[in-house]
């Protein structure tokens, strides 16, 4: 099966919040965006026609999960990545984000320290601070263009600040790393020598570029808090279905309890349905995407310095999300901001959002048809350059 990743989808005028919500976040009417991490491509036609065949049933009630959706998961992450996975180990919840949150509230007490890798996905922050957490930042060393884990700082923050909980991200939001097995060791080291208990999230597992493979975490630490969802690598972020992997028992009983205490059960009934879908059914399409998408970064590879060379590209090892250096333009980073919004037309993540470590950067999504692509780098050489 051939799929057009070329094809134009409009999006505007169905409460998207990538294209429709400018206004109300600030922005003005009209720029084009490349922000918020979902794409610019429908999801899988098997898995489009599985949510219709659900759609078209006309009942909506409760539902649960079967065999089928626990031989789905455990077939996909055994034949994609490796990692073998049971039923009993499977909690779900409507996203990771809220998975995140219930890990905190069951692991820690209000007032111990949370630790995270910064710059890093701005909702770890939220769901530390809402929840009366301390955070500690361990941020990452930037040499040459690349990013890499401070362990020094890393050990002593562990240790001093009395960590009780690290949040991973793996593969790395915003900064496109995909942690190495020696590094992921290395950091569980001492997580385990000062009893830190590791949640990581994994929802970009499944693209991940050449040169570079994922390990899940929970293959080096049985007692790891896996999270993982099949909204990144098939479009499916609306539908809200998430799958978190607790080997340890004690520990998913705890998770399980405070998703309780939140009031949640059963995923959403579309959500299941595509869910499965995509991790029986998804493969060839994600090969295709990854493709299309490697071609995306190739072009803009190959633009930065040939028509901005003032930009400079962190090489991605993992996502659709380029982490892009303006450093070189000396500009604050509202007047950065303010360059790209006005001058440009675009609607980028600040670095800023990320942390004060992302100051002078901007987040890009490449997950569009070309077309977008080159409109917005062409812009964007033009605000930039003259």
């Amino acid at each position: 099966m051939k799929f057009d990743f070329d094809r134009v989808t409009e999006r505007r005028g169905t409460d998207s919040i990538k294209y429709d919500f400018a206004k109300e976040r600030g922005k003005p009417e009209g720029l084009l965006p490349m922000w918020i991490a979902d794409m610019d491509f429908p999801a899988p036609p098997l898995v489009l026609a599985d949510i219709q065949k659900t759609v078209s049933h006309g009942i909506f009630g409760y539902t649960d999960v079967k065999d089928d959706y626990y031989d789905a998961l455990a077939g996909w992450f055994q034949g994609r990545l490796g990692y073998r996975i049971t039923r009993e180990e499977v909690v779900k919840t409507p996203g990771v984000v809220f998975a995140l949150a219930c890990a905190i509230r069951a692991y820690t007490k209000p007032g111990d320290a949370v630790m995270v890798q910064t710059p890093v996905y701005y909702p770890f922050y939220n769901v530390i601070r809402d929840n009366g957490r301390e955070l500690v930042k361990n941020p990452l060393a930037c040499r040459d263009g690349r990013y890499s884990v401070d362990f020094e700082d890393f050990e002593r923050k562990v240790s001093e600040r009395e960590v009780k909980l690290f949040i991973l991200c793996s593969p790395h939001n915003p900064v496109g790393r995909v942690w190495s097995r020696e590094e992921l060791e290395a950091m569980n080291a001492i997580c385990e020598n000062h009893g830190v208990i590791v949640v990581s999230d994994e929802i970009h597992c499944d693209l991940v570029w050449p040169g570079h493979s994922h390990t899940v975490f929970g293959g080096i630490n049985e007692n790891a808090v896996i999270c993982t969802a099949p909204s990144k690598t098939f479009n499916l972020a609306g539908l809200q279905a998430s799958n978190i992997f607790v080997k340890n028992a004690e520990l998913r009983r705890l998770l399980e309890l405070e998703i309780s205490r939140s009031g949640y059960s059963q995923l959403n009934t579309i959500a299941l349905a595509a869910c499965k879908s995509a991790y029986r059914h998804g493969g060839a399409w994600l090969d295709a995407l990854k493709a299309y998408l490697a071609k995306n970064i190739d072009f803009v590879r190959s633009f930065l310095p040939e028509k901005m060379p003032q930009v400079k590209l962190v090489e991605p090892e993992g996502t659709y999300l380029l982490w892009l250096d303006f450093r070189e333009l000396g500009l604050s980073p509202n007047a950065l901001d303010s360059l790209i919004a006005e001058k440009a037309g675009l609607w980028l993540s600040a670095g800023t959002t990320f942390g004060d470590e992302g100051a002078g950067f901007q987040r890009v999504n490449i997950a569009c048809p070309k077309a977008m692509l080159d409109a917005a780098f062409a812009r964007l050489a033009k605000a930039v350059c003259g």
